[in-house]
């Protein structure tokens, strides 16, 4: 995927909207790439509005995206009412630190310039991120609905606003407003109960928790309000925020997801560029001719398949709790959540991610005995791997292993296993952090309990889109609801030489 930040203009207001121009057409950015009108024709929203680029800094969504003449048009929402991070980015657009848009992309058509860069006229849009400064000159935001942010360089003249002031306030009858304040303040200091201010939701949030409680029964103007699946079964798309919140909840059972690396995508598959070897540079005298390097290329095909489940509700949890989207949505996320745990480490590749474990790919080290942990392997499991990996991997073991893990001592009687002292920091095994994930072997002759590399190797795939449909009639008679929900992801190992697998072994 290319990413390329771009010149941009937008306005934010004071819930969180944002209006302006992702890419100007007309023009290059910085590295001579120029985008044509037309070449963002299949982009359709939501898409997902990240800040920086950074996959777990999803600060909002994007509804509307429009070519014009004049560039990409797009409107979104940060999602201040539920991150704390949207508010923080809004905070940095009023003070300038935060100037521009940026769009991240995939180029499916692409022809060289003259001069350098290309002429882009398809591609897939998949994030637009609010970031600090866009790729061209003029890349900056120009103003926000409630806050102004040009430059004033007139100084006004202080001593004469003074006297002007004075002079008003000395001629003012104030005893009225005086009056008046007097009472609105003894108001507010009456007791005023209990009850707490309530975050205002949007219409769709509304209309989709009016669904959850009443199935098809909901009003007409609920219905309008929600987007109507594509799936044979029927039903509606969850709401675009429901659907990132689900995704930054599977993190909590499917801990792979922290480490992995993540991508969005609207596609039903995303393909990666694969790089075979390195160049060969060698030293050469003067006038010696140089060597042609050898590299090939080639490309990863990541699919995206669908994962579908239902969970049963109570129908008084629905009517009784204040946003049954939230008992919805940490059910889904941990039904979902267990199971791409265990797809990411030993999914097939057939009808569901590629499991790191299934890859055949990856290199393996011989414990050197069948049943019983040996420190002297860890040592050479972790450094087998290059340096460049092994400075960012982490070891990966169910709890039973790390249990039988924190009894081993090295040579000098100290044990390897090394407890955190610092709040927040994870506990390491020679130095580097350990994931516990409990859908790994057990200690076992021909096992592979223990896996230890860089994880960004590991690519995630999501489509946020997630349909629901709501069954009140199945267990009726014992006041349940069922809500099916369908959503889509895909994994697959990109870099297996990132990895090392440990096996129960002697050779």
């Amino acid at each position: 995927m290319s990413q390329i930040e771009v010149k941009a203009n937008f306005t934010v207001d004071e819930a969180g909207v944002i209006e302006g121009i992702a890419w100007p057409f007309g023009s290059p950015d910085r590295v001579g790439d120029l985008i044509e009108l037309g070449a963002f024709a299949k982009a359709m929203p939501p898409i997902p509005m990240l800040a920086f680029h950074e996959q777990r800094e999803t600060v909002g969504v994007w509804d509307s995206i429009e070519e014009r003449p004049d560039g990409l048009h797009v409107k979104g929402r940060l999602l201040i009412e539920d991150l704390p991070r949207a508010r923080e980015v809004r905070a940095m657009i009023r003070e300038r630190a935060l100037s521009g848009l940026s769009i991240g992309f995939a180029s499916t058509k692409a022809a060289p310039r003259r001069g350098g860069g290309r002429t882009i006229s398809a591609l897939d849009l998949l994030e637009i991120s609010v970031v600090a400064v866009g790729a061209h000159p003029g890349a900056r935001i120009t103003s926000a609905k409630d806050y102004d942010m040009t430059d004033d360089t007139q100084t006004p003249d202080i001593a004469a606003l003074e006297a002007k002031m004075t002079a008003i306030e000395q001629k003012a009858d104030n005893s009225a407003l005086v009056a008046r304040l007097d009472k609105l303040e003894a108001k507010s200091n009456r007791h005023q109960g209990t009850t707490e201010a309530k975050d205002e939701l949007t219409a769709e949030r509304k209309a989709f928790a009016s669904y959850l409680r009443h199935g098809d029964k909901l009003a007409e103007e609920d219905r309008k309000a929600l987007n109507v699946t594509s799936d044979t079964q029927g039903g509606f798309l969850a709401p675009p925020e429901m659907s990132s919140e689900v995704i930054r909840d599977l993190i909590e059972y499917s801990p792979i997801r922290s480490y992995a690396s993540v991508r969005n995508t609207g596609a039903d598959s995303v393909i990666f560029p694969t790089r075979g070897d390195i160049t060969n540079a060698q030293w050469v005298g003067e006038m010696e001719p140089h060597n042609e390097s050898t590299i090939t290329f080639g490309q990863r095909e990541v699919e995206v398949h669908e994962l579908a489940t239902f969970v049963d509700i109570s129908n008084r949890l629905l009517q009784d709790a204040p946003i049954a989207e939230t008992e919805v949505r940490a059910a889904l996320a941990e039904d979902f959540g267990k199971k791409e745990a265990e797809a990411f480490l030993w999914g097939t590749g057939v009808k569901m991610p590629e499991g790191v474990m299934v890859n055949t790919a990856i290199p393996e080290v011989a414990n050197g005995h069948a049943a019983n942990l040996s420190t002297d392997a860890l040592i050479r499991l972790m450094y087998d791997l290059p340096q460049a990996y092994r400075s960012r991997g982490a070891w990966a073991m169910n709890g039973t292993t790390l249990g039988i893990l924190r009894t081993l001592k090295d040579t000098q009687g100290q044990y390897i296993w090394q407890t955190s002292l610092q709040a927040g920091q994870p506990e390491t095994i020679l130095g580097r952090p350990v994931i516990e994930m409990v859908d790994l072997e057990d200690i076992a002759a021909n096992q592979n309990p223990i896996i230890y590399g860089d994880f960004q190797a590991y690519r995630i795939v999501d489509r946020l889109s997630m349909s629901i449909l709501v069954d009140p009639y199945s267990r009726a008679r014992e006041r349940i609801t069922r809500i099916h929900a369908t959503r889509r992801v895909g994994g697959a190992v990109l870099q297996p030489a990132r990895f090392r697998k440990l096996r129960m072994s002697t050779t």
